[in-house]
């Protein structure tokens, strides 16, 4: 008996899927048939899960002396990529902080994984910022972007496919596509570069800083006539450079 409910449950389920070809063959031959092109719509809903780690500074004053504050999103070069989140210390605004607990800004570092880049990592950096946005006391017209070789690249595209988001922007020794620049024409920019670079040539700063004041822009570039690819300690350890970031608000860039 069981024997027979079986046979009867393949033969049943082979008409099915023999219904199912045909109606497809059918659908097919339909579009054949009329021949030239269709107007169709594809629409699928996907969800996705984006994590990282990330170190938070927070002033001292934080939630006492003013209600909302500026805030840097420093991106961190190849070297401090994994799942260590104290080697992301060693450069820049996370390392100064360690010392300094009155510094004016929000500090955002996240890390990028083992064997990623942060070009390919915008997605997650956005929604790190929309998070930081809602959980914090932050001024969304004072939002500043950084990085440095690695972190660098990140901060030229980070900026192109969010333009506006960022008051302004410090790229370090990175680089990026000329095309660029049509989106980044209208934010300041500061970029840096050792002039003695061996592992990305001076050059990607100024082909992309060029590229941006032809369409008209505000970039200018800084070029350390004597440093080789380290040419961000002198610049975050420059208080020109914060006084220079606190200048600019998203608003007033925006009118």
């Amino acid at each position: 008996m069981k024997a027979a409910y079986l046979l009867c449950f393949v033969f049943a389920a082979s008409i099915l899927m023999g219904c199912a070809q045909t109606e497809k063959s059918e659908m097919a031959f339909e579009v054949l048939e009329k021949g030239g092109q269709h107007s169709r719509t594809f629409e699928k809903t996907v969800t996705k899960t984006l994590s990282s780690n990330y170190l938070l500074f927070l002033p001292e004053t934080y939630g006492r002396e003013q209600k909302s504050w500026p805030m840097i999103l420093f991106l961190h070069g190849a070297g401090e990529r994994g799942s260590d989140i104290e080697k992301v210390k060693v450069h820049g605004p996370p390392k100064i902080v360690q010392k300094r607990k009155d510094f004016p800004f929000i500090v955002v570092s996240p890390q990028c994984p083992e064997e990623d880049w942060w070009t390919t990592k915008t997605e997650v950096l956005i929604n790190l910022l929309d998070d930081i946005v809602a959980r914090y006391d932050v001024d969304t017209e004072r939002i500043y972007l950084t990085g440095l070789s690695m972190g660098g690249y990140g901060s030229w595209a980070l900026a192109s496919e969010h333009h506006d988001r960022f008051a302004a922007v410090v790229p370090i020794c990175g680089g990026g596509n000329r095309i660029m620049s049509i989106m980044l024409k209208d934010m300041p920019i500061w970029a840096f570069h050792g002039a003695k670079d061996s592992v990305v040539p001076v050059e990607e700063s100024k082909e992309l800083v060029e590229a941006i004041n032809a369409r008209g822009g505000n970039a200018k570039l800084t070029i350390y006539p004597d440093a080789n690819h380290d040419s961000w300690t002198e610049t975050y350890n420059n208080q020109e450079l914060y006084d220079w970031l606190l200048e600019h608000r998203r608003a007033s860039r925006q009118k």
